[in-house]
C-alpha cells in the first residue's frame, strides 16, 4: 500500500491509500478519486512522507500465538496513534460550539473547514436531520480537551 496526501480543487486535504502509484493514476483517470468533503474529482497529489507497512512482520515469522497477538495489537495502536495525529493536525477544536459552528458552515454563514468537538448523540441526530453529517471518533482515540 502507498499513501498519498491529496487535495481537491477547493483545497480540501485528505489521504488516499492505493496499491501503487500506477493504481492511483488509473483511478484518477477514470474519475474514481474524489474529495470526501465535497466530492470534487479534480484531485492532485501533494507532498507525501514515505510510510512503511512493517506492523505484521512478526506474524509472518510464525513465532507463536502470544507474539502474534502482541504484533497485531502493536499495529492497531500504531494506526490509532496515526489517526489521532491526523485528526489533530487537520482539524480545529471548536469544543462545545461544534453544533453551532457546523450549522453556520452548512448554511453559508462562515467558511468551511475541518472541525472537531463534542455533541450529544441527540444533537448529532438533529444535525443529521438537517443534512449535516458528523463522524464519531472511534473508542480509544482520546483527543485534546476531552474531545473523543
Amino acid at each position: 500500500m502507498i499513501v498519498f496526501n491529496l487535495a481537491c480543487s477547493l483545497g480540501h486535504p485528505f489521504e488516499g491509500w492505493f496499491a501503487s502509484a500506477d493504481d492511483f493514476s488509473k483511478q484518477q483517470a477514470h474519475g474514481l478519486v474524489a474529495c470526501p468533503i465535497c466530492n470534487d474529482s479534480h484531485v492532485e497529489k501533494g507532498l507525501s512522507a514515505p510510510r512503511l507497512n512493517v506492523g505484521r512482520v512478526a506474524v509472518k515469522q510464525n513465532i507463536g500465538a502470544d507474539k502474534e497477538q502482541q504484533a497485531y495489537l502493536g499495529t492497531e495502536q500504531m494506526v490509532l496513534r496515526q489517526f489521532k495525529q491526523f485528526i489533530l493536525a487537520n482539524t480545529e477544536n471548536v469544543g462545545a460550539e461544534f453544533a453551532e459552528t457546523a450549522r453556520r458552515m452548512h448554511y453559508g454563514e462562515e467558511g468551511h473547514r475541518n472541525i472537531r468537538g463534542r455533541v450529544s448523540s441527540q444533537l448529532a441526530e438533529e444535525l443529521h436531520d438537517e443534512g449535516i453529517e458528523t463522524l464519531a471518533i472511534p473508542l480509544g482515540v482520546m483527543l485534546d480537551d476531552g474531545v473523543q
